[in-house]
């Protein structure tokens, strides 16, 4: 396989991987292209790579950025913006993870915390199996947003060596 080729396939494959985690099919390939860009590229230059409008290009940019992981950039005597993407793979999955918690576990949580406030007859088995639920679900939630915060804040050696101490 030659190299075009290889991009190609590996720009498919973040993109279809990005659709099967909830995240826009065009803004993992977007994100795909710039991983494997040396360079920072241009609106215009992702559009004509990926054949998509100008439309769908800002749009997307302009998610990746407010994901944390795509940087403008601009060039000295240049008007046109550069869009670069971090290529650390410990760091995109620290920011993915960052803003997966924020979107996703942060708001089940605040719910599960109100929803273990509901009051009731402890000897109603309605009651009690919601309660249960609730609160194991609850218990869940805390310990998986624990393991993140303990990723976002740990370096790449120390997490892993930690996890594979979990299996042994």
């Amino acid at each position: 396989m030659e190299l075009p080729e290889a991009k190609q396939k590996f720009i498919e494959a973040w993109g279809k991987l990005g659709s099967e985690w909830g995240i826009n099919r065009t803004m993992a390939q977007v994100h795909a292209l710039l991983l494997i860009s040396p360079e920072a590229l241009t609106t215009e230059e992702i559009m004509v790579t990926l054949s998509i409008s100008r439309g769908n290009a800002n749009m997307t940019l302009r998610d990746l950025i407010g994901w944390g992981l795509v940087e403008k950039q601009h060039k000295a005597g240049e008007r046109k913006e550069y869009f670069f993407a971090d290529k650390d793979t410990w760091n995109i999955a620290r920011q993915v993870a960052k803003e997966r918690r924020k979107r996703e576990l942060d708001p089940v949580i605040k719910i599960l915390d109100e929803l273990s406030k509901v009051e009731g007859d402890a000897k109603d088995p309605e009651f009690s199996t919601f309660t249960k639920s609730v609160k194991d679900i609850n218990k869940l939630a805390k310990n998986v947003d624990k393991t993140l915060e303990t990723m976002l804040k740990a370096e790449e050696n120390w997490f892993w060596g930690s996890i594979f101490k979990i299996f042994k």
